[in-house]
């Protein structure tokens, strides 16, 4: 039987991406995302099978890993989904605060549980969670969408030992900014008295090239790599830009590194 991958967010960017990566290794995919009778491009794969998934909507999470081991047994998890939320932290409204927490941390945490019971039947099984190099490296208006990335690194490290006993491994794969529309979609705050910092950020940000950027192609392999190579490492670094900038923080130190991230984007 072919093995079977379970990824969140697969309409887009990253999670499409890898989608169709392990589609083409023969892997049976199944592609979750909130809108799947608007995918076009991945119906056109026999073996990727599309799930309706919001993982703000607990209900829904709930009842995912039946509805995906109807379609076979998962082998790995890829929790993938996220949105972004840029802005200065002060204008953020409670509503935005909770979604965000709710969506790229707690809804990642119950998309997990739901699998746990299947994967410890089975007494094996990989969860991959996306991160982000800013739970480490400090982008400005990027405050909380960072939080819940290091969080999630944290409660990986956590689950690490938990999982043993069952031969399950949790791993994180760990990308910088990519060339993606995440930037576009991100949901944008604002508030009058950060305006022309936040302005001159947006602008600092838009001169820097995207060619710099790995692609979710790129990010991709490394996904692969993690879900296939059975060893025990936990963090997998992602992509060139992402390495340069855990290289530059190993060697400078983090107050370093936040004192020429201000002088960058603030001059």
């Amino acid at each position: 039987m072919n093995p079977t991958i379970f990824i969140t967010g697969a309409s887009s960017g990253l999670g499409k991406a890898t989608a169709k990566l392990f589609a083409s290794k023969g892997w049976t995919v199944i592609a979750a995302m909130r809108y799947p009778e608007k995918e076009t491009e991945l119906t056109e794969w026999s073996n990727i099978h599309l799930l309706k998934l919001d993982i703000s909507d607990s209900k829904q999470i709930s009842e995912i890993a039946s509805e995906a081991e109807k379609i076979g047994p998962v082998d790995v998890v890829l929790n993938n989904a996220a949105y972004g939320l840029m802005g200065p932290f002060e204008g953020i409204e409670d509503e935005q605060l909770a979604s965000q927490i709710n969506t790229n941390f707690l809804g990642t945490l119950l998309v997990t549980k739901s699998f746990l019971p299947y994967l410890r039947a089975r007494k094996n099984g990989t969860i991959i969670t996306v991160t982000s190099s800013t739970a480490n490296i400090p982008y400005p208006f990027v405050s909380v969408y960072a939080a819940t990335k290091s969080a999630l690194e944290k409660w990986s490290e956590g689950m690490s030992y938990e999982l043993k006993e069952w031969n399950i491994k949790i791993k994180t794969v760990v990308p910088a900014y990519m060339q993606t529309n995440f930037g576009n979609n991100a949901q944008m705050v604002s508030h009058p008295d950060y305006q022309s910092i936040f302005n001159q950020y947006i602008t600092a940000m838009r001169a820097d090239s995207s060619s710099k950027r790995d692609t979710p192609e790129t990010i991709a392999d490394i996904v692969y790599e993690a879900a296939t190579d059975n060893r025990e490492q936990l963090h997998y670094i992602a992509g060139a830009l992402a390495t340069s900038e855990y290289k530059w923080l190993r060697k400078e130190g983090i107050e370093t590194v936040i004192n020429e991230m201000n002088e960058h984007f603030f001059g």
